[in-house]
């Protein structure tokens, strides 16, 4: 066999099976390709280098092994079985499953997250970081795009800084119905939610800063990521327009990630991260900043 035949031989086989890279090497030790061993040691330094690259294939090294916790199903402090105190519910009626049916949720929640589109990077106050022309077309696409989901929306909550008001009222303007309930609420105001790991160098809040936020953003996550209350019959569609370290905070939150990972992750302006809660505590990301029914040249994350 010649030597051009036999190397792309050998790298052929470097990504593939390892027994027959393994046959390869024991060929070239005994001489099989018309040389001696010492003399293929030194022609072929190529066929070492890939035999040490191979590593030894096994089903342990290959296999992901579990990290973390087991999935917290009380992580809402909603699961119908568990009372506040963490144990069992203990019935004296005659049939005991019945009240805990009873009490049990049966709707899914599926909330939508959005992020403000682009505003006034140069305002002073609040009150001056308002959106840009683009910023306005940014939320007028993202309403198109909630209207053309074609839900029925039960209602739009949005942060009260200036940039998320004017984005959620944009977007009001599209949904279909008789008129989707708009409420404003604090607590969805951007902030500090945790100290990221890994640490970022262009951005550096001060402790304080993490303290307040994190708790007050931890807070709103409270109020509006849980399961369907056991009263609520069908399942709802609710929209949040805030903004974008909210958003990441309440996706690690909701999928037991760890928190301190929020930052790792970008959200475009105007895009859309969906949430589905089941009731048995289950959730779902069904998507994670979708900003796909932009236009490239649309696409900002400031």
């Amino acid at each position: 066999m010649s030597y051009r035949k036999t190397f792309r031989l050998v790298c052929g086989l470097a990504g593939g099976s390892g027994v027959l890279l393994f046959a390869a090497a024991a060929a070239e030790s005994r001489g099989y390709f018309g040389e001696r061993s010492g003399e293929a040691a030194s022609r072929w330094p190529s066929l070492t280098a890939l035999r040490a690259a191979q590593p030894a294939w096994t089903p342990a090294k290959h296999t992901p092994a579990p990290t973390g916790h087991a999935w917290d199903f009380n992580w809402d402090k909603r699961d119908p079985s568990v009372l506040s105190n963490g144990k069992k519910k203990e019935s004296a009626t005659e049939d005991p499953g019945s009240e805990q049916d009873h009490g049990k949720p049966k709707a899914t929640r599926n909330i939508l997250l959005i992020r403000h589109s682009q505003y006034n990077l140069s305002g002073n106050s609040d009150k001056e970081r308002i959106l840009t022309p683009l910023g306005r077309e940014q939320a007028e696409l993202t309403g198109q795009r909630l209207a053309a989901l074609g839900l029925k929306y039960d209602v739009l909550i949005h942060s009260s800084m200036a940039r998320a008001t004017e984005t959620a009222h944009i977007i009001s303007k599209h949904l279909p119905g008789p008129g989707v309930e708009l409420m404003s609420c604090d607590l969805l105001r951007e902030g500090a939610p945790i100290e990221p790991v890994p640490p970022v160098t262009h951005w550096k809040p001060d402790a304080v800063q993490y303290h307040e936020d994190g708790a007050r953003i931890e807070a709103a996550f409270r109020r509006y990521i849980h399961r369907a209350d056991p009263k609520q019959k069908e399942d709802s569609y609710e929209i949040i327009v805030c903004h974008a370290n909210v958003i990441r905070y309440f996706v690690c939150r909701a999928l037991q990630f760890p928190p301190e990972g929020w930052l790792r992750m970008g959200l475009n302006n105007g895009s859309i991260t969906w949430l589905t809660i089941r009731p048995s505590g289950r959730v779902a990301l069904r998507t994670l900043g979708d900003a796909g029914f932009m236009p490239p040249d649309k696409l900002t994350r400031t």
